[in-house]
């Protein structure tokens, strides 16, 4: 190595949290060995008997996951959402099972955070760290997603709530110890007449709770989705989480939260399932070929990567929007929430593709695991709010990001801390998350001056050119949607599949606008690190912009009529060939380096 290149690694980006998730995976071993603590091979046993597992998630607990969804201030290790990214993406990659088994407390306790009491965070977060699961139990039987029409109610009584009724498909439910449940304490219910109860289970009189059995499902079959029915339960009113009436604002605020980080689930198995699909790619012969010599299965491979990272993208800038605008979650959180999930199932069909009979295959290749992950990563769309419910949160607030956008408001926060990697960032402020952006979103307000100055670039760098060229036609896609919106004023009941179409557009552009600002803010120092083929010249900005593209004109997006500029040939090649460098290394399929515990391939 000569001395420049030695400076140039010296100066290349670290990024903590995807060295933090590389010591937790390397802590459980090489998965495909069946005596290591989490192999793949007891992931698909657990799933065949449809079992809890235990052991699996007593050693997360040893090795401390459990800390890090307890904020630091109430005793916990989260500093950093974008470590808990990491983390649970580590989890996912070898089982969603496990990732959403495990995980889940950090759900059900997130609502604690938010509220902020100190005495109640605290000693929930010391039950957490000493191995207390706890649940959110929202759902009924009867109301599915209409969380305002819930029954199960909390009657005021000398110094307690009597709680009855029942909460049903809630993960944990029986496992969990404690529960924090969405319970009226108004009989006419409405925005103010919910409230939310902290309620542990070994408190509780006899008699006065029962669990339903476990439900069966198609995918995470091990885990514990079931149902817990309340009949008179005393709950202390210290177990109030915030004002009471004010459960409803509570729980979409702390929402907004788990549904940024829901992408780790995605992403985990987005690289599983792309693991697979390589392997048998590289291994197998058709027409005297191997099928990654074929021109379809190349083709499949290098979009599906493409369209990984530009997932993993998103899900950066996402998790670090919890603590630098947090203000703005509102619509952050619902393009996070629905585009990384439907990115990836639609990615994930396409691998299939290239597997054939053995997508699903229980036994016949990889102890069956790619059925598993596809079977899984289905209810990653449909929990903390499905598809349709994030969407809606976009369609609610059209009028006021047209109005934002167009205004080219000088408030706008700097961006810097949110996109350059290197930067630290501020402790999550509860008190500024907010049910709408009152600012609209700031990713997508600057997008304009950032394909302006990508393009500059590309003036000194002609390498750029193709990035640069996308980038323009993103933003006239951009610009012309939220002209579409100013005059937009949908009802929930009222919202046409138009206003649909534009709020997955809406997703798109906003995904565009988030790697065009992780890529200019992050390209140099990225560029001298393990993964900087990907970064030098826009290669991996290109394609992840020639794929949103590609998408948003398979929509009918407004501004993209005329014929689209075709990709240099090279494009998804060069792509393919990094995809493959990352396979034969032992990498993780990512921006950014990490080594994933089973190495290169024997």
């Amino acid at each position: 190595m000569t001395a420049i290149q030695e400076a140039e690694t010296r100066n290349a980006l670290r990024y903590a949290p995807l060295e933090l998730a590389e010591r937790l995976d390397h802590h459980l071993g090489d998965p495909h060995d069946p005596d290591s603590v989490f192999s793949y091979q007891d992931a698909v046993d657990h799933d065949v008997r449809e079992a809890f597992p235990e052991r699996v998630c007593a050693e997360l607990n040893a090795w401390g996951l459990a800390d890090y969804y307890v904020p630091a201030e109430y005793g916990g290790a989260l500093t950093s959402y974008e470590e808990l990214l990491g983390l649970i993406r580590t989890m996912a990659r070898r089982d969603l099972t496990v990732a959403i088994g495990h995980g889940k407390t950090f759900l059900g306790s997130v609502c604690a955070w938010v509220a902020g009491d100190p005495a109640t965070a605290l000693r929930l977060g010391g039950l957490i760290r000493s191995g207390a699961q706890v649940c959110l139990g929202l759902t009924e039987r009867s109301h599915g997603s209409d969380l305002m029409a819930g029954e199960l109610t909390a009657e005021p009584r000398n110094g307690h709530y009597r709680v009855s009724g029942e909460k049903w498909l809630i993960n944990n439910a029986t496992r969990g110890r404690l529960l924090c449940v969405l319970a009226r304490t108004s009989p006419v219910g409405g925005p103010r007449g919910f409230s939310l109860l902290l309620v542990d289970k070994e408190t509780l009189p006899a008699g006065t709770y029962r669990c339903s059995p476990k439900v069966p499902t198609l995918g995470i079959r091990g885990a514990d989705i079931s149902g817990i029915v309340l009949d008179g339960a005393p709950v202390d009113r210290l177990s109030l989480l915030g004002d009471e009436g004010c459960g409803s604002e509570l729980l979409l605020k702390a929402l907004q939260i788990t549904r940024t980080l829901c992408p780790a689930l995605s992403l985990g198995a987005a690289d599983h399932a792309m693991r697979l699909t390589l392997r048998f790619a590289r291994e197998r012969e058709l027409y005297g070929k191997r099928l990654t010599e074929l021109p379809l299965t190349r083709g499949v491979l290098a979009e599906s990567y493409a369209d990984l990272l530009t997932a993993e993208a998103v899900s950066i800038v996402s998790a670090r929007s919890i603590q630098a605008l947090t203000g703005e979650l509102s619509v952050t959180a619902a393009v996070a929430k629905y585009l990384v999930p439907s990115t990836v199932d639609r990615a994930v069909a396409r691998l299939g593709s290239v597997l054939g009979a053995r997508s699903f295959l229980a036994d016949h290749y990889a102890h069956g695991m790619f059925q598993k992950v596809e079977r899984d990563h289905r209810i990653v769309g449909i929990f903390d709010g499905n598809t349709l419910v994030n969407q809606y949160q976009l369609v609610a607030q059209f009028r006021s990001l047209a109005r934002n956008f167009l205004r080219r408001q000088p408030h706008r926060a700097d961006l810097e801390p949110l996109y350059d990697l290197r930067r630290g960032l501020p402790a999550l402020d509860p008190g500024r998350l907010s049910l709408l952006s009152r600012h609209g979103s700031t990713v997508l307000g600057t997008m304009p001056e950032a394909a302006a100055e990508l393009a500059e670039a590309a003036r000194d760098n002609p390498a750029l050119a193709g990035a640069a060229e996308c980038a323009r036609r993103l933003t006239d896609v951009t610009e012309q949607l939220h002209d579409r919106f100013r005059d937009r004023a949908e009802t929930i009941a009222g919202a046409g599949e138009e206003s649909f179409a534009d709020a997955q557009a809406y997703a798109l552009c906003f995904a565009g606008a988030a790697c065009i600002g992780l890529w200019r803010h992050n390209h140099e120092a990225a560029g001298a690190g393990r993964t900087g083929g990907l970064w030098r010249d826009g290669l991996w900005l290109h394609a992840a912009l020639t794929r949103l593209l590609d998408r948003l004109a398979a929509g009918g997006a407004p501004g993209l009529s005329g014929t689209r500029p075709t990709p240099p040939d090279e494009l998804f090649d060069r792509m393919l060939a990094h995809l493959n460098a990352q396979y034969e290394e032992g990498d993780l399929f990512s921006l950014l380096p990490c080594r994933t515990a089973e190495g290169p391939p024997c």
